[in-house]
């Protein structure tokens, strides 16, 4: 039985997000598929998370750093991905516990799944069972290496499959220099991907009435990001390989030193070329530099150019001249600074909400922001929950269930 979907001027009027009216249920932990259900939480879905029994969620525990008080220790990694959900915890393994899962299927538009291929199966819930239950159930899983093929039963970390799909070979000082994004980018990327196959499968069945099975994995995650570099190899026949922190098919692009720190430029057209070889004194008609093939070839010596150009600067007047003469150009901020930074509050990237041991605290806020064409009124989601406490909505659901029911019946 599909959830009640609420009309879309409904929806504007009260700000609760596109997917007011939608539930998902969220078997997922970790960082990927939880990432995934927060998405759907952000923009107005119900979002149910099924936690294990006594211990929940893997990332309660990864830390440090931990805050709040002694007894009562809170990871920040968990309220990372998991605002805008409530928490029921269930032992899979028993019967009762599966009696309630599967009522929760029936309640469900989606459902979200990271475990191993065949865990489910063997818990009693194969996509058959689920589609018994559900036929209009949207159902996504995510894995490691994929479903399939000769290497699916192995188990998917962040860092192995950034290794894995080539990433780390294209990131750091050089190609003997491998380095990790900062971030678990692959988990990100396939939460990311996860959400936008759910909307689509969603939005299929508003056309055929049934819901279908959504695929994808950390290594399909960033084989679809390769973006540029991975047709140098299938197209070209180049192999990648890194290089810094400049661009490889453009110059001049990148981190350039100055006389008290770093800035970033990018120049991206000849005219942009023009205007910044003119302000700075660089030689534009210099034949190693005519072109911007040219110039990435000679990538060493213009590089060597424009640091001298800029050491009579400091950061602070060297992004004022940049910003003068028209050229894209940026500082490196820490963390700190970016969520000190005027501008990102004006995004609504950084949100307040109430948690039930911490008080109020601020989180990362979701990226995406939606207006009314006809009135360009924000109709953005503006009030968000707090990361949830273990089990802390068991009773909520339960009650919410059996309105469910008296409204079936």
């Amino acid at each position: 039985m599909s959830s009640i979907t609420v009309q879309p001027e409904e929806t504007l009027a009260t700000g609760t997000g596109p997917l007011s009216g939608y539930v998902v249920l969220d078997l997922t932990r970790a960082l990927a598929g939880p990432h995934a259900g927060m998405m759907m939480g952000d923009l107005g879905a119900k979002v149910i998370k099924i936690e294990a029994m006594g211990t929940g969620d893997d990332t309660r525990g990864w830390g440090p750093p931990f805050v709040g008080p002694e007894d009562n220790r809170q990871a920040t990694y968990f309220l990372s991905c998991n605002r805008n959900k409530q928490s029921v915890a269930l032992n899979l393994k028993d019967s009762a516990h599966q009696a309630k899962l599967a009522d929760l299927v029936r309640n469900s538009d989606v459902l979200m799944e990271n475990f191993r291929t065949g865990v489910l199966d063997r818990l009693g819930f194969s996509v058959e069972v689920l589609h018994e239950l559900n036929p209009r159930l949207v159902i996504l899983s995510i894995t490691g290496f994929g479903h399939d093929g000769p290497e699916s039963h192995r188990s998917g970390y962040d860092q192995i499959l950034q290794g894995e799909a080539g990433l780390m070979s294209i990131t750091g000082s050089g190609p003997e220099d491998p380095q990790k994004v900062g971030v678990p980018i692959a988990d990100l990327l396939s939460g990311m991907y996860g959400a936008y196959g759910a909307l689509a499968a969603l939005l299929e069945r508003e056309r055929t009435g049934r819901g279908q099975v959504v695929r994808t994995s950390l290594l399909a995650s960033i084989i679809g990001v390769h973006a540029f570099q991975g047709t140098r190899q299938t197209v070209a026949g180049e192999n990648p390989q890194a290089i810094g922190n400049h661009h490889p098919s453009i110059a001049p692009y990148g981190l350039y030193s100055c006389a008290d720190g770093k800035v970033q430029i990018s120049i991206g057209s000849e005219k942009l070329w023009q205007a910044f070889a003119s302000r700075f004194g660089l030689p534009a008609g210099d034949p190693r530099f005519a072109s911007n093939s040219q110039r990435v070839e000679n990538r060493a010596a213009l590089n060597e150019l424009i640091e001298r150009a800029f050491s009579a600067y400091d950061a602070a007047q060297l992004l004022n001249s940049l910003d003068a003469a028209g050229i894209p150009s940026g500082k490196v901020r820490s963390i700190e600074e970016v969520y000190d930074w005027d501008q990102v509050h004006s995004q609504g990237l950084v949100v307040e909400v109430e948690h039930e041991v911490l008080g109020r605290v601020s989180l990362p806020g979701p990226p995406l922001r939606f207006f009314d064409a006809a009135t360009s009124k924000e109709t953005t989601r503006k009030a968000h929950t707090a990361p949830p406490l273990l089990n802390a909505d068991a009773a909520d659901v339960d009650r919410w269930l059996e309105e469910r029911k008296e409204d079936q019946s």
